[in-house]
């Protein structure tokens, strides 16, 4: 895997705060390494600079002379050593000696740095002054020591920056987990959440116009809701007085096919307006669950036996906590509820003999051949008015919907 690839992944696996701080830390870093490239350029041309001028000077003081005299002086020339057509001269500065051209060349590559400087005497001869670096080389080591003043310092800048930045992005990092967690209680169904200002007084940022912006989404989903829940119970309250009136008018028809037709759809709608007023009452966190110890076992057999649902119920091996067999605190009214919506829903939708299984605190329905739930409800849970086959006919869809939010009023407590 290629090293840039790597180091992508091992930034994406990092928080917000550490890919800012290590952001900010890289982009000082190529800051201080230009700047101090620049000024390391710079000194270092510098120190060339001045070398080269002198070895051209003494080039030109021992030319004259060599004219003059007609011979090298050595001791006119102090410390650098001057000869015609010197063997160990460079090959490029001969060659440009040659050309008719003033050549240096700086050597830094020997124990003892030195500059040459040639020019062109006589025919196809050429003077060249090969100066060692005295002075220069001092300014050379000063060099060295400010490259290395140069990365410390650097390197501390950096140091700063990477925790300044990760202090400055703590703030950021924690107001956006901050609008994070109360978009996912917003999610679970705390429509009262709020992530509110967010920093100082008069803060614009984009932060802060996130923040608004959540709040507003929650405000206005959370009136929609509450719109749509007292829609649903005055509906459902609405409709019970007529139905009311239509079931005793139904009891009051002569026997036979039509009136049974009648009584059993009358039946049916006062169901669904029972169901729709539960429904309702859930959406608006209104219940609350009367909790008592009761022995499941004896329990779970009753209930069974009361819905009509013709069901074996087996106590698992093991569970018992004494003669009743395991003892919970539950609401037994909500436990019915529930119980009694997923023998209805194994019967309608399922095949083969049914059976409850109690095991300590669990209670299991289960159907021997049906299609079992649609991957989709296991996914996204129930919905309201979707049923778990394509018959319109069988069910109102809101036997699980009950069951799971009765659950939901029951469990978090038990």
């Amino acid at each position: 895997m290629p090293l840039l690839t790597r180091c992508r992944q091992r930034l994406h696996a990092l928080g917000l705060r550490w890919k800012i701080a290590v952001l900010l830390a890289v982009g000082c870093s190529l800051v201080a390494v230009t700047i101090g490239a620049l000024i390391h350029g710079a000194r270092a041309h510098q120190v060339s600079d001045a070398a080269r001028k002198s070895a051209t000077a003494q080039l030109m003081r021992v030319r004259q002379l060599y004219e003059i005299t007609g011979r090298l002086d050595s001791d006119k020339v102090g410390e650098a050593d001057a000869r015609i057509d010197c063997p160990s001269a460079p090959a490029g500065l001969r060659e440009a000696a040659l050309d008719g051209r003033r050549a240096t060349y700086l050597d830094l590559t020997g124990p003892v740095p030195a500059v040459w400087a040639a020019r062109p005497v006589g025919s196809g001869h050429v003077l060249t002054v090969r100066q060692p670096l005295t002075d220069e080389q001092v300014e050379l080591e000063e060099l060295e020591e400010l490259d290395a003043q140069l990365i410390a310092s650097g390197t501390g800048v950096v140091a700063l920056a990477a925790v300044g930045g990760a202090l400055l992005a703590s703030r950021l990092s924690k107001d956006l987990r901050t609008a994070a967690e109360t978009a996912r209680r917003i999610s679970a169904g705390d429509l009262d959440a709020r992530i509110g200002p967010s920093g100082p007084p008069g803060t614009h940022d984009e932060v802060a116009e996130l923040s608004s912006a959540v709040d507003t989404m929650a405000a206005s989903l959370q009136q929609r809701l509450e719109a749509e829940q007292r829609f649903t119970a005055d509906v459902a309250h609405e409709l019970r007085t007529p139905l009311t009136g239509l079931h005793t008018a139904a009891e009051l028809l002569p026997a036979g096919r039509p009136t049974e037709l009648v009584r059993d759809r009358v039946a049916a709608l006062r169901t669904l307006t029972q169901d729709l007023l539960e429904v309702a009452r859930l959406d608006a966190n209104r219940e609350e669950a009367r909790l008592e110890v009761h022995a499941l076992g004896p329990l779970v057999a009753s209930v069974t036996e009361r819905s009509g649902v013709a069901a074996e119920v087996v106590v698992a091996a093991g569970a018992a906590d004494g003669p009743g067999g395991a003892r919970v605190r539950t609401d037994a009214r909500r436990l019915e509820r529930i119980l009694t919506n997923l023998l209805v829903n194994a019967r309608r939708h399922g095949s083969g003999p049914i059976t409850v299984t109690v095991s300590g605190g669990a209670v299991t329905v289960r159907d021997q051949d049906g299609p079992g739930y649609p991957q989709s409800l296991l996914r996204e849970g129930p919905r309201r008015f979707v049923t778990g086959t394509p018959e319109r006919g069988q069910g109102t869809g809101l036997g699980l919907t009950i069951a799971f939010g009765q659950a939901t009023v029951t469990l978090p407590r038990a």
